[in-house]
């Protein structure tokens, strides 16, 4: 894993995180996540509430 891809992951890790502390202080949010049917449905709802969570470490 190159140093680029290694602080990918870290970001990745802190979004990841900061979005589950924003789920579980919100009900209302925590609907809304559980109902996503895909990944691409989960992604894009982070989207809209600021997260990106959609690359893999190893993309581009």
């Amino acid at each position: 894993m190159s140093k680029k891809d290694y602080d990918r992951f870290l970001y990745k890790i802190d979004q990841l995180n900061q979005l589950v502390r924003l789920i579980n202080s919100s009900p209302e949010k925590y609907k809304l996540i559980t109902s996503c049917k895909t990944h691409e449905d989960v992604v894009e709802l982070a989207k809209l509430w600021g997260y990106e969570i959609g690359k893999r470490w190893g993309e581009s």
